[in-house]
């Protein structure tokens, strides 16, 4: 059965070569599927030649080769609508044929791509684990005995068994995330809304996620930057922040991440050891763990299945249910049988305990770059959900059911493989709108664990530019230090002190006249050949308060880049050449607080 490196720049370097062509390689691609799907039943349905054939043909226009996703294969998770193509959500009687694709599939087909077919599911994308299907039980990539996890079961397979470059899943509760883990994928768990969820069958119309499966998480960078884009005809679509483009993925420096202060691995004796190595990787790049209480965390999680929102589930499949239960499978059914009790007063309580436990959990993220779980307690066997179908998949849930319901960003990240050859992983996680600075540390963790990635292949070592999400870094050498009397402008703005540190040695220091309200201001200049170091304080600022911050700082001081002693770049203020004039150089005394001290002595 031929193989292929399927990743983005092996495909475009064999094309580019012409080595291979899109027509080639799909033919390759589906014969293989075709081969693999009875075992492993990852397809529900795979585009017959006729099918496909406008995709490819669109390929042959003049001007096709430049499209950023020329030829790239992708397979469709099958509650995401293709155009003509039928939708199921793993449920026949539920099946309707759309005359519109879905909008994040128009897209990558408008840049490129070309789906290959729609992939099994957990039915209504209600499971975690890729065996609750009419269409056949989801086997995991690597071992015979564990199940491929779910609900994007199929979507999962289609890249790790090597017949997709990447796949769409969705993500509501882990169904991204756990899959990825188990079959050594990067899972690109989304802001909610950054990604289209129009064409799209809920599970939780208000909490769900459109998932992008990839071997490697610069790929997952480069896809999420093309289709983080608002739509009109998803009403919960929210616009991408500029701080989260393709300019924020990078590598990670001088950064925190927590760690749960109750870990929970429910009896593994693996998974302590393999997530210690993986926080150890973290703090050995440059990062300092911080222990942080998960509880809140956790009784969020709860709220999902426990709490009213079943009910949102039930809204999609309920009538169906109804009218003709032997249509839905009983695991399904038993899931959301305590749905239609479900009263608004209970809703509204559960909403204001949410409310309370964000709030909670934002102020445990607020001084962090990122939370470092496992993907999952421990994985389970396909024996074990024989036997029990309910409590097993809840476990594979306990470190991903919250985050939508908190609304952050994760990514699953493989960073290593159990004893008997399981790929077992980490979910790192942030605040909103931070997707490609987790990306970021997804790459640091596959780079740093030295695995190989889907099809034997090697992480790439890369030389990027420091990673950066929704909060930016500046630098103040005056009177915005800790202490000093403009400092609350800062912390007035959630700033945070990050280090104390000093410039490169090529700056100049001067003290500027008082303002009009006696404050005195540094004003700091860039200077190679009669330059010091300066004793500068680097704050970590929330982005949107940025603007507000900028416009307090008066003339002649300006925005601009500045050098710290490593060698790192951040923002900072500059003195313009006019008020050096009439400044007066303290650049000798090496800082701002050295001449306050020598003032006080005079």
């Amino acid at each position: 059965m031929p193989s292929f490196d399927l990743r983005l720049p092996t495909l475009r370097r064999a094309y580019r070569e012409r080595t291979l062509t899109p027509r080639q390689l799909i033919a390759q691609l589906r014969e293989k599927a075709a081969a693999l799907n009875p075992e492993f039943n990852l397809f529900i349905h795979l585009l017959t030649d006729s099918e496909i054939e406008p995709f490819l043909a669109r390929l042959d226009e003049p001007g096709a080769a430049s499209l950023p996703l020329y030829g790239i294969p992708f397979a469709i998770k099958d509650n995401i609508d293709l155009a003509g193509i039928e939708t199921t959500a793993a449920c026949p009687a539920f099946a309707y044929t759309p005359a519109e694709s879905a909008t994040l599939v128009a897209q990558l087909i408008g840049l490129g791509a070309i789906p290959l077919g729609k992939t099994n599911l957990d039915q209504f994308a209600t499971g975690l684990n890729g065996t609750r299907s009419p269409y056949g039980k989801c086997r995991n990539s690597v071992h015979p005995d564990y199940p491929s996890g779910g609900s994007s079961a199929g979507s999962s397979l289609a890249v790790a068994l090597g017949v997709a470059s990447f796949a769409l899943g969705t993500d509501t509760a882990g169904s991204g995330r756990v899959p990825a883990a188990l079959n050594n994928l990067v899972g690109l768990k989304p802001t909610r809304g950054v990604l289209s969820t129009a064409g799209v069958v809920p599970a939780c119309r208000t909490l769900d996620c459109v998932t992008f499966f990839t071997a490697t998480a610069a790929e997952a960078s480069e896809l999420f930057a093309l289709t983080a884009q608002a739509d009109p005809r998803d009403a919960y679509s929210r616009n991408n922040p500029q701080w989260n483009g393709a300019s924020a993925f990078g590598t990670p420096r001088a950064f925190r991440f927590g760690v749960p202060a109750q870990l929970e691995f429910a009896g593994c004796a693996e998974s302590p050891a393999l997530f210690a190595k993986a926080r150890a990787l973290l703090e050995a790049a440059g990062g300092e763990a911080v222990e942080i209480d998960f509880a809140p965390f956790v009784e969020a999680a709860q709220l999902l299945y426990q709490g009213p929102w079943v009910a949102e589930r039930y809204s999609v499949a309920g009538e169906l249910m109804t009218s003709r239960p032997d249509a839905v499978l009983p695991v399904i059914r038993d899931v959301l049988e305590k749905a239609p009790a479900a009263r608004a007063v209970e809703l509204f309580r559960a909403q204001y305990r949410l409310q309370h436990l964000k709030a909670v959990c934002d102020a445990a993220l607020d001084p962090l770059d990122f939370v470092l779980t496992p993907a999952y307690p421990r994985p389970v066997t396909l024996a074990e959900l024989a036997r029990d179908p309910i409590a097993p998949n809840s476990l594979l849930g306990y470190y991903t059911n919250f985050m939508n319901l908190l609304d952050y960003a994760a990514v699953a990240t493989p960073t290593g493989f159990m004893q008997n050859g399981l790929p077992w992983g980490v979910t790192v996680f942030g605040r909103a709108f931070t997707d490609q600075y987790l990306l970021g540390v997804a790459e640091l963790l596959q780079r740093a664990s030295g695995i190989e990635c889907v099809g034997g292949n090697a992480i790439e070592v890369s030389q990027r530019n420091a990673a950066s999400h929704d909060r930016m870094r500046v630098a103040v050498c005056g009177a915005h230090m800790q202490g000093l009397p403009l400092n609350r402008d800062l912390v007035s703005r959630r700033a945070h002190l990050v280090q104390k540190t000093q410039t490169a040695p090529a700056y100049r220091l001067c003290a500027l006249p008082a303002s009009a309200d006696g404050t005195r201001r540094p004003g700091l200049w860039r200077s190679e050949a009669q330059g010091v170091r300066i004793a500068v304080e680097v704050w970590d600022m929330p982005s949107a308060e940025f603007g507000s911050f900028l416009a307090t700082i008066p003339s002649p001081l300006a925005l601009g880049k500045v050098e710290l002693s490593d060698g790192a770049w951040v923002s900072g203020f500059l003195c313009e050449p006019y008020g050096v004039e009439s400044g007066e150089d303290i650049s000798t005394l090496g800082g701002w607080r050295a001449w306050l001290a020598e003032r006080n002595d005079a």
